[in-house]
């Protein structure tokens, strides 16, 4: 009888944790198939610091909580000069001297500059777009916290525009810097696809602009990657437009030179020429081997005088074409549904290059009397000077003329036979 109870105690004890585990399964079920698909992106619930406070004993990390899970978006944040990968592309954190620790906690995002938080120092931490959940799901937009940890945050704001100046386009994506004179780091951000940013949150004061073509993705800039910088004063607002292009302490060098007909030859340098500093025939002296007989240059014209003088030929060279080609291709958008906002970047971006010249890396020499088939002149250029002012030495470059081309005989292989005289 007793073995019987205890038989009957345990099924019982079974059937009550069992039903415990099927009542808690029931409690804790997810949404139930078929529902609707999650689609909305992670929200930031709550950062700390908050925007706006001043917390001058921080010693913490910055949190950015969201809603839900976010993805880790694994691959390291870089340092010490190397690319940035991963989740820390998403965060700015300026201004610091030196690396910026970014990690990843599920639903936050933990931030810390290495060197510790600064005394002193109002500190600009930005979330760029593109933070995704675990069902790639994209928040769209970014979000600015500005917090101090002492001084008053100010209110002047700067815009602009960056400009690739030699690509002669905007520089998507461009390394922004506002550094606060006489600092030597600043507040940094991103340019957008137009080539415009937008820096808030600022003390009024004088500041050097940097914009960047930052290529290795480091947020630097380093020395072979174009930039243009410019002066700001701020009180409320300020608008700077910069033109980057590579800087370079040597100056041009020649490089090589084409004929192009019997009385044109094309030179080719090693940068762009500053268009302020023009080369004339001056700066040019070509002899012909092997006497070294001087010979006169009758003009000398960068790549936009070159091609008005042989525009025309162009013009009507592409007319005949146009007629050949019957199977031109036309635009296939309709007019309705065109980007009008693409188009209006693009248009702002190029009033705004035509401001300046554009730079070339090329001259035309047009020679006083034809050139000599099949002989060797030597070119010598001096003063050229690149986009930053630097000045090359004198270079000199031996053109060999070629063969003139042969006469087109007639084809007298399938001319009809004479027939004899009746």
């Amino acid at each position: 009888m007793a073995r019987a109870a205890r038989r009957s105690g345990r099924q019982a004890q079974s059937s009550g944790l069992l039903l415990t585990a099927l009542l808690a399964a029931c409690a804790n079920q997810g949404a139930p198939p078929g529902g609707p698909p999650d689609v909305a992106p992670p929200g930031i619930v709550t950062v700390r610091p908050e925007s706006g406070a001043v917390v001058p004993e921080w010693k913490d990390d910055a949190v950015i909580q969201f809603d839900e899970v976010i993805d880790e978006m694994a691959g390291g944040s870089g340092g010490g000069g190397a690319a940035i990968t991963g989740l820390a592309l998403q965060v700015i954190l300026s201004p610091v001297r030196g690396d910026v620790s970014v990690s990843w906690g599920r639903t936050r995002i933990r931030v810390k500059p290495k060197e510790g938080w600064k005394p002193g120092r109002i500190y600009h931490l930005q979330l760029l777009p593109g933070i995704v959940d675990l069902r790639r799901n994209v928040l769209k937009t970014g979000r600015l916290v500005v917090f101090s940890t002492g001084p008053a945050i100010g209110h002047a704001t700067l815009n602009g525009n960056a400009l690739h100046w030699v690509e002669q386009r905007a520089l998507q994506g461009a390394l922004i810097e506002a550094v606060p004179l006489p600092d030597s780091i600043g507040y940094k951000t991103l340019a957008d696809s137009s080539g415009r940013f937008h820096l808030d949150a600022l003390v009024p004061g004088r500041y050097m602009v940097y914009a960047t073509a930052d290529q290795n993705n480091n947020r630097r800039r380093d020395r072979r990657e174009a930039y243009d910088s410019a002066p700001a004063t701020l009180d409320s607002a300020a608008t700077v437009t910069l033109f980057a292009f590579v800087h370079d302490t040597t100056g041009p060098r020649l490089r090589a030179a084409t004929q192009l007909d019997s009385l044109m030859v094309r030179l080719e340098f090693t940068q762009m020429l500053a268009a302020g500093v023009p080369i004339d025939t001056g700066h040019v002296r070509v002899v012909q081997l092997p006497d070294s007989t001087p010979v006169s240059v009758a003009a000398v014209l960068n790549q936009r005088q070159y091609d008005s003088l042989t525009a025309e030929i162009r013009k009507a060279a592409q007319a005949d074409s146009t007629r050949r080609d019957s199977s031109a291709r036309r635009d296939s958008t309709p007019a309705g549904v065109r980007d009008t906002a693409t188009a209006k970047d693009t248009a702002e971006a190029h009033r705004l290059l035509a401001q300046r010249p554009v730079p070339y890396d090329k001259l035309v020499l047009r020679f006083a009397r034809p050139l000599t088939p099949e002989t060797r002149y030597v070119i010598r250029v001096g003063g050229a000077v690149n986009l930053n002012g630097a000045t090359g030495e004198a270079q000199s470059v031996v053109l060999l003329t070629p063969k003139p081309p042969e006469p087109v005989k007639a084809d007298t292989a399938h001319r009809a036979p004479r027939t004899a005289p009746p």
